[in-house]
């Protein structure tokens, strides 16, 4: 087992005031070393699994893919995504960080190139299970090894900043995929496969990045000096002794017996619905305002996850408290719902606002529902539960854009979708009155919660 979280949970000595300084002065220093270089291999990644988004007219015109199907092949690679996530994460709990997210980016980028070559549905479906199953553990992943190096005060902000990625992506990736599909019949490629190519190998660049320069944990930091790296040990136990879990048991038995935890996953749950309806099925609704060309289209879809970015950089650290906590994810859960009736009602530029108003609440929603099973959890347990919320919310990647391709091919409009997902949201809203955030601190707060 790897040292670097054994450690941590090993009993130390009261922890002072004067250490909490300490550890408050050392935190920029974790933030500066780790966080530019998680948030871009996140960056990639997005841009890796969602750029079929801005190819899904071009596809179809040129290989037959109808929307339905399109649909089905962008959830697919949730399916498997989900289901080899639990066991992502116990086996980078054991071989280390550093390994397994090298790895993990390798087989991505070689396979998002690699659908450049894609022939017709049934090779979409074989390429994006394959692609599912090689990025699977990266997010739950990342909010494991946050856990090595920072304490629920600071593990909420670094998980916003973390999820910017994903506002960044696809910032970029809009104009950056519009510009690439007008190399359209350069070499005799068409534009989405120099797209699919060009955006898949960085991925395989900064896994070399990684192995070189991403730590296991504090333990292997050589930017760390012992007295450092004594302190953040000092740290996370006394976090984790604050915040422990009464009862024992199986690592991951522990996690399926919480009802809590269930309770966050059906929020995460109709949370992901949302969010991957709106990734895979933005573009196409943006194409339908009128004649525009595929740079304006990308230009377009990257507004709301400005929305997005402002709300990831600027809300999570709101939640202080239990109540807070539950006051932010309810109120974050029905902003989404408006956001997305408005957009399934207004005109081009009323549906611009209202989906950059679901947007803005994105990543505020979903670092709150992750600070529930760090709250109760801990150790291999905390492991198998972050993984637990992840794959089971993720189904609903799989679930959103298959259900709205096929409203979309019924019915020739994405509207009705559009109200499905608003009043799941809203069901959602009703579920999070019932999340509690244990018996220790939430997020940033230093006094005790009362759950």
């Amino acid at each position: 087992m790897n040292t670097h979280f054994a450690n941590a949970a090993t009993p130390q000595a009261a922890f002072s005031d004067a250490d909490a300084d300490a550890v408050a002065a050392l935190t920029p220093l974790l933030f500066k070393r780790l966080l530019p270089l998680l948030v871009l291999a996140y960056v990639i990644s997005f841009i890796d699994r969602t750029n079929i988004a801005l190819a899904k007219q071009h596809m179809a015109l040129d290989l037959g893919i109808s929307a339905a199907a399109y649909g089905l092949g962008a959830g697919l690679f949730f399916l498997s995504y989900a289901l080899l996530e639990v066991p992502s994460n116990l086996v980078m709990h054991r071989v280390g960080a550093r390994f397994w997210i090298t790895r993990i980016m390798i087989t991505w980028g070689l396979l998002s190139a690699g659908m450049a070559f894609v022939q017709g549905e049934a090779s979409f479906y074989v390429m994006r299970l394959l692609l599912g199953a090689a990025e699977a553990g990266l997010f739950p992943g990342v909010m494991l090894y946050l856990t090595y190096w920072f304490g629920r005060q600071e593990r909420a902000r670094a998980t916003g900043y973390f999820l910017l990625g994903v506002c960044i992506a696809n910032i970029v990736s809009g104009p950056l995929a519009g510009a690439l599909l007008q190399l359209d019949g350069l070499g005799g490629w068409h534009g989405w496969q120099w797209m699919f190519v060009i955006e898949g190998l960085p991925a395989v660049a900064l896994a070399w990045v990684v192995w070189h320069h991403l730590p296991d944990g504090p333990d292997t930091a050589p930017w760390l000096s012992p007295a450092q790296r004594s302190l953040l040990r000092q740290h996370l136990a006394a976090d984790a002794a604050d915040n422990a879990p009464e009862g024992h048991g199986h690592a991951l038995m522990q996690a399926l017996r919480d009802p809590q935890i269930w309770l966050a996953i059906a929020v995460y749950f109709c949370h992901q619905i949302s969010i991957y309806t709106v990734i895979f099925f933005l573009p196409g609704i943006i194409a339908t305002y009128g004649q525009l060309g595929p740079l304006q289209v990308g230009l377009l879809n990257a507004i709301p996850w400005v929305a997005a970015a402002a709300g990831a950089f600027c809300l999570p650290g709101l939640a202080t408290t239990p109540g807070r906590c539950r006051g932010l994810l309810l109120l974050g859960l029905l902003v989404m719902a408006l956001g997305l009736l408005v957009a399934a009602w207004a005109g081009p530029v009323g549906a611009l606002v209202g989906f950059s108003l679901t947007a803005l609440m994105f990543f505020v929603v979903q670092s709150v529902v992750f600070l529930v099973p760090s709250a109760r959890l801990s150790g291999p347990a905390l492991a198998g539960g972050i993984a637990l919320v992840n794959t089971c919310g993720l189904l609903g990647g799989f679930l959103g854009p298959s259900v709205m391709g096929l409203i979309e091919q019924a019915t020739g409009s994405t509207r009705n979708g559009l109200l499905l997902m608003a009043g799941l949201l809203v069901l959602a809203a009703g579920v999070s009155l019932g999340l509690r955030w244990g018996r220790g601190r939430c997020a940033f707060s230093s006094g005790p919660v009362v759950a």
